[in-house]
């Protein structure tokens, strides 16, 4: 009989760096759950690619939460009123970031991870190209996995969370190569912020700056489709 795996919760956006966190928990031996959260974002299309990714990397289960944070707006994400930036990245924290998003996610994962009697969720923030968004930050996390041992039945009985973040320190090229020899399938994701329903990026917003550098630097071909004029 083939021993059980330990369960660990993977957060899946459907973009690129969820992608590949979900094939690094996998690789690490662990069974992997997916949980993807629809918050209000302006496309469904990095939902419908979280299922595809969730499908092709072998998620025991993908389940997909819901909580309405467009309601507050305040995010060229959430607001359909408000522009997202096509100019490239630059200094400050951009319109783009969604207040407190990274804080409910983790959040839901931790208590559906609770339920599951997983110690171990992974998610896939970055801090070295990102677009500075103070919740992909080492310093997040760890205080995150503070929190969740001492909000949690499992953390208070001893069965300690960990919260992984393996690309936070990791460039843009070594998570696409890391991805890539761990079979991930980037045709797959959809990183771009206002892709089209059909899932083609935009090719100019911050998202897809990174993304095609990332490949460019990686000297990988770029799998990403593209709207075209």
């Amino acid at each position: 009989m083939t021993p059980q795996r330990p369960a660990a919760l993977v957060l899946l956006s459907g973009g690129l760096d969820s992608a590949t966190c979900l094939a690094i928990a996998r690789s690490q031996g662990f069974d992997v759950y997916a949980l993807s959260v629809e918050y209000g974002q302006r496309h469904a299309a990095e939902l419908a690619a979280a299922r595809r990714v969730a499908q092709a990397l072998g998620a025991v289960a993908h389940r997909v939460a819901h909580v309405d944070l467009g309601q507050f707006g305040g995010s060229a994400l959430t607001d359909a009123n408000l522009s997202v930036p096509t100019d490239g990245v630059g200094s400050g924290i951009p319109i783009t970031y969604v207040p407190a998003r990274n804080t409910i996610m983790l959040s839901i994962a931790m208590a559906w991870a609770e339920v599951l009697g997983a110690q171990h969720i992974y998610v896939g923030v970055n801090a070295v190209d990102y677009s500075g968004y103070p919740d992909c930050r080492p310093a997040f996390i760890q205080a995150f996995e503070q929190m969740a041992n001492l909000a949690t039945k499992a953390g208070v009985e001893g069965h300690k969370l960990h919260i992984h973040a393996p690309l936070i320190d990791l460039s843009k090229a070594e998570i696409i190569q890391t991805g890539t020899q761990l079979g991930v399938d980037y045709g797959l994701t959809v990183s771009c912020y206002q892709a089209s329903d059909a899932g083609h990026a935009c090719g100019l917003c911050d998202a897809c700056r990174l993304r095609k550098a990332g490949f460019e630097a990686a000297g990988l071909p770029d799998p990403t489709p593209y709207q075209t004029a």
